[in-house]
């Protein structure tokens, strides 16, 4: 059984200093986190942080000293580990007699709000297997500060569930305390993040033999009653009735048949009563279970992470589940057309004329852009049935996305400049970095060249900007409303772990919609 919704590492504040902490003893924590960061640019050495001074006069030793002495330079996401010796003779008294006897120097760097989710990810990794942890790194931080840490520390803390019978790996530190005044407000919103985000990662790291689309239907629909959400699940012959064309042909050829769910929160106010003015905000996302390529099959090599291709649907059920736990102002509806793209006797193929949900006729041009057909049936039906104020959708749809941004950008597009912009702050504060791409409308027919339908998926002949072809392909569906298209196929996942990035699925665009929807 695949986990889902696990429990974080616990978080907690405790307010005072470290100088007269009645709880800092062995028996109640094991390992204490002292913050240091590099000196004035032009002076060698380090700089202690809050609470570093104090523990330095409590353990009567140098501890700037022993960090120089190994090397150790306080950059952010960097972190050295101390183990004072117990004493060789019974009888023997130490300084830190008494004291916990795990020292971690914990780097700030600059002590930018990027520093600080470094710092918070490296001391999730280097506290892993332990009890309780205390640190004072951001005890007079701002509130952008402290959520900031304690995201990254969430987010390094985690790792993917594992269907693995041997040994497992050191689960994280079963409690974090934070010493000294904090915002406890950031501090939640912080965990209600990193929640959203470690839901995603566990969705979109499942195997496609378990999460096929009516596992994650299934998954979608038992999250959203658990939330009080109103959730909706379209099987196969739902999807036939209404006239999804664009699914039903993208999951043609697999043994597991389509799906397409919707679930959605309405705000209410504190006498419980609907907020009948409340902004309608419809995200759209990408749910291909498993990609082949169909019958344009894909190399083996590229086929192997395409368990993943569903991240923008783990990614919007995650981002409606947050806004109503959060009690958002806004009404959120999540869209999730699931399928998986195989290849049998029943594959669609190329050069087939599809009718999508609104009516538009597609021509096939590749199979393996299959995506944008599910997302394309997907907006018209949200343009037509939900009455959307904004829509938004989230897609791990090109390679050309990749080539043009490498692995850490997610290529932004949107109708509306205001949109973009709410997209693009969000995206600086939280660290899941976008760049604005061109809707080229030069390109507009490469997308409406077909002689025998009124678009094709892909160009007859390639004209180059792949991600920009998609995006142009994508707005004729996304309606009148603001509307973004968030490519994520490079930063969805990670071939290694990176500050609070693991290796695997990364749940990129839950924090970043989070954010956006707090500023809309």
């Amino acid at each position: 059984m695949w986990r889902t919704e696990r429990a974080l590492p616990e978080v907690v504040v405790a307010p005072g200093r470290l100088a007269d902490c009645t709880f800092l003893n062995a028996d109640e924590v094991e390992v204490v986190v002292l913050p240091v960061a590099p000196g004035p640019e032009e002076e060698d050495g380090l700089e202690p942080r809050h609470g570093t001074i104090d523990a330095a006069v409590r353990y009567g030793i140098d501890l700037a000293e022993l960090a120089e002495r190994a090397d150790f330079d306080g950059k952010a996401g960097e972190a050295h580990v101390i183990d004072l010796p117990r004493p060789h003779r019974a009888g023997t008294s130490l300084p830190w007699a008494g004291l916990p006897e795990r020292v971690v120097l914990l780097g700030l760097g600059r002590g930018t709000v990027g520093d600080m989710r470094k710092a918070g990810a490296a001391l999730a990794r280097r506290t892993r297997g332990r009890g309780r942890v205390l640190t004072t790194a951001t005890g007079t931080d701002t509130p952008a500060h402290q959520r900031a840490f304690v995201e990254g520390y969430l987010l390094g803390a985690y790792r993917s569930p594992t269907q693995g019978t041997g040994e497992p790996a050191p689960a994280p530190a079963e409690q974090l305390v934070l010493l000294g005044s904090h915002d406890e407000a950031a501090v939640e919103a912080a965990v209600l993040a990193a929640r959203g985000t470690w839901l995603a990662r566990d969705l979109t790291n499942a195997p496609a033999n378990i999460a096929n689309p009516a596992w994650v239907a299934d998954v979608a629909a038992r999250l959203g009653a658990e939330e009080g959400l109103e959730v909706e699940v379209r099987d196969a012959a739902a999807l036939r009735r209404d006239g999804f064309g664009g699914i039903l042909a993208v999951g043609s050829g697999s043994g597991s048949e389509p799906r397409l769910v919707t679930v959605g929160y309405t705000p209410v106010d504190d006498a419980g009563n609907v907020v009948a003015d409340a902004r309608h905000v419809v995200l759209v996302g990408k749910g291909i279970t498993y990609d082949t390529g169909g019958i344009d099959v894909k190399p083996r090599t590229s086929m192997v992470t395409m368990k993943t291709d569903m991240a923008g649907a783990a990614v919007v059920l995650a981002t409606v589940i947050g806004a109503a736990r959060s009690r958002s102002p806004h009404r959120v509806t999540a869209v999730l057309p699931l399928a998986e793209n195989h290849v049998d006797g029943a594959s669609y193929r190329p050069a087939d004329v599809l009718r999508l949900y609104d009516g538009t006729t597609v021509e096939v041009g590749n199979t393996d852009a299959e995506g944008r057909l599910v997302l394309a049936d997907a907006l018209a039906y949200a343009g037509k049935q939900l009455s959307p104020d904004v829509v938004v959708d989230v897609a791990t749809l090109t390679g050309a996305a990749i080539l043009g941004l490498g692995p850490h950008h997610a290529a932004l597009y949107a109708s509306d400049d205001a949109l973009a912009t709410t997209l693009e702050s969000a995206a600086g504060r939280t660290g899941e970095r976008v760049w604005r791409m061109p809707l080229v409308e030069d390109y507009e027919s490469a997308v409406t060249s077909s002689a025998v339908a009124d678009l094709r998926n892909v160009p007859a002949e390639s004209v180059g900007g792949g991600s920009i072809v998609a995006a142009l392909f994508l707005q004729h569906f996304a309606g009148e409303q603001p509307w973004a298209h968030l490519d994520i196929a490079g930063p969805s996942i990670a071939d290694k772990d990176k500050h609070e990035v693991p290796a695997g699925a990364t749940g990129f665009g839950v924090r970043l919609l989070l954010d956006a929807l707090d500023q809309l």
